[in-house]
């Protein structure tokens, strides 16, 4: 049978040793403070900090971090105003609409820029950067007080002309870029007609709008369907004369739409025929190479309003001109020469994209004979 220990009760000796043992293994830790338990320290030192910054400074604080939130979304939409460096501008990142720039105007704007500023920044959007060069940026609209202050810079050199004022746009699709440079020179100075369809059919052409009719409706949104209709017009001119036109921006709005119901009606071969024959010095000098075509096509002298033998009325199908062939079913075919060589267009609704196939290799199979 094992012994029984016997207990006895501490001695008062024993009881201090035991508590001066206990408080220094729990409370005296030189890291957290003589008497304090580790959680309490912590938190104490949490509260002096937060008592240490006033009402006043966390709501300075706050002001700060709204005005940084504000500003940040400012930059994403583009309404702040920066001073950009005039050499990282390119003006010919988009096809311009404006032709031509008169100069007293110019010269104007010059005078006004060198003595007030420049009052409306013009809009610009980032472009990706070439290796190893700075920051880029592609025009949007101000084309003309882009050239004004380079113009002074070239003239002056001074500083204050190198840098221009600019609102950094998002980047956008091609399609609002060029809706957006429209606008912006409707409203400040009227485009020209012929300007208006030849930017409708280069926005086109390059992708921007699946055709021109869709590029004339979005571009000139606002505009009346009769305006659009006279874009439609003018466009037409550009596609079928541009590049024999020299003075096309002088065309007033009468002539042009004579001059497109011409080519409506076959006379492309006919009127680059007589714009080839000499280069006029100026428009009216043009007109007159352009309004005896008219003028057979319209009738001249010789209708009937006017006492004159009644025009012969045009076969449906066969040769209506020594140019013009029309099928029986209903496809035109033109030819013509400009100075790169021969040109066959062919207009009508059965021309679809396997028939012109068809077409192309019909020809090809011809000419390598």
């Amino acid at each position: 049978m094992a012994k029984r220990r016997r207990l006895s009760t501490p001695s008062s000796a024993d009881l201090d040793r035991i508590e001066e043992q206990f408080r220094s293994e729990t409370y005296e830790r030189p890291a957290l403070g003589r008497g304090i338990a580790p959680i309490a320290q912590v938190a104490g030192d949490s509260a002096a900090l937060s008592s240490a910054e006033s009402t006043e400074s966390r709501a300075g604080r706050a002001r700060a971090e709204a005005d940084a939130a504000r500003l940040h979304d400012a930059q994403e939409r583009g309404l702040l105003i920066a001073e950009l460096p005039i050499d990282q501008i390119d003006e010919g990142a988009m096809v311009r609409d404006r032709m031509v720039m008169n100069d007293e105007d110019m010269q104007e704007l010059r005078l006004s820029i060198a003595a007030n500023g420049l009052r409306l920044p013009i809009e610009v959007y980032e472009m990706a950067a070439p290796d190893g060069q700075g920051p880029r940026y592609g025009l949007l609209s101000g084309y003309r007080r882009l050239h004004a202050v380079r113009a002074l810079h070239e003239l002056t050199q001074a500083e204050k002309h190198s840098r221009i004022r600019a609102l950094v746009r998002p980047r956008t699709e091609t399609d609002a870029a060029f809706v957006a440079m429209v606008e912006e020179n409707e409203v400040r100075e009227e485009l020209s007609h012929f300007e208006r369809g030849r930017i409708a059919v280069i926005a086109a052409n390059q992708g921007a709008f699946a055709n021109t009719e869709e590029a004339v409706n979005r571009l000139f949104a606002t505009g009346s369907k009769a305006k659009r209709s006279k874009v439609r017009s003018f466009a037409l001119i550009f596609e079928e004369l541009g590049d024999m036109l020299r003075f096309p921006e002088a065309l007033t709005e009468r002539r042009g739409l004579r001059l497109s119901a011409a080519l409506r009606n076959g006379a492309e071969a006919r009127l680059r025929q007589a714009l080839s024959m000499r280069g006029p010095e100026n428009a009216e000098e043009e007109w007159d190479l352009i309004e005896p075509v008219l003028q057979s096509l319209e009738g001249g002298p010789g209708t009937a309003s006017r006492g004159g033998r009644p025009r012969s009325k045009q076969p449906r199908y066969g040769w209506v001109d020594e140019m013009t062939l029309r099928t029986t079913s209903g496809v035109e075919i033109r030819r013509g020469r400009d100075g790169r060589g021969h040109i066959l267009r062919l207009e009508g609704d059965p021309l679809t994209d396997d028939l012109m196939e068809s077409l192309m290799l019909e020809i090809r199979a011809l000419l390598e004979k």
